[in-house]
This record gives structure tokens, C-alpha cells and sequence, in this order.
């Protein structure tokens, strides 16, 4: 299934006290259970004012789907194409 990037735009996430960080996860592995195996979560990176959050799913219609069902936004999706990292250039 293909990976995702979610940008979703949250004023002063960052500021989120770790039971607002907790709920919206719970929140959100509610729906993903409803949705699998259409729908996975791999992990979010919290910024000041937003989310990015790595998927994998079916398609970027199960990602917006999931959204819409626990309320959350989902201002960018991105379909990763490859993934480098530090070995990929070589020696």
C-alpha cells in the first residue's frame, strides 16, 4: 500500500499538554480500528502549529476518510514517492 504525508494545521499543537496529545491519539486509533486494514498509522511529528502525520493506506480517499470520521483536519496529502536517507549516497 502506498505512504502518505499529512499535513494537518493545528494552532499551538505544540503546546498540546501530553493528556490533549493522548486523547487525539485515542481518538484517531478508534477510527483506524474501524478502518483497517484500509488505514495505518505509522507516527506524527508534532510542530508548533501542526501535525505531520506518515500513513500507509489504500489510497488517498481512505486518508481524508479517516479525517473526516475523527474530525481531524488534513490541509496537505502526499503521497511519499521514495524514501532516502543517509546510506543512500553511498560510502
Amino acid at each position: 500500500m502506498p505512504k502518505y504525508v499529512i499535513e494537518r494545521e493545528i494552532p499551538e499543537v505544540g503546546k498540546f499538554t501530553p493528556a490533549q496529545l493522548g486523547e487525539a491519539s485515542r481518538k484517531s486509533c478508534n477510527v483506524l480500528q474501524k478502518m483497517a486494514p484500509r488505514v495505518q498509522w505509522i507516527q506524527s511529528y508534532v510542530t508548533s502549529d501542526k501535525l505531520y502525520c506518515i500513513y500507509i493506506a489504500a489510497n488517498e480517499e481512505a486518508v481524508r476518510e479517516h479525517a473526516r470520521q475523527g474530525g481531524f483536519p488534513a490541509n496537505r496529502i502526499s503521497e511519499v514517492k521514495t524514501i532516502i536517507d543517509p546510506t543512500t549516497g553511498g560510502t
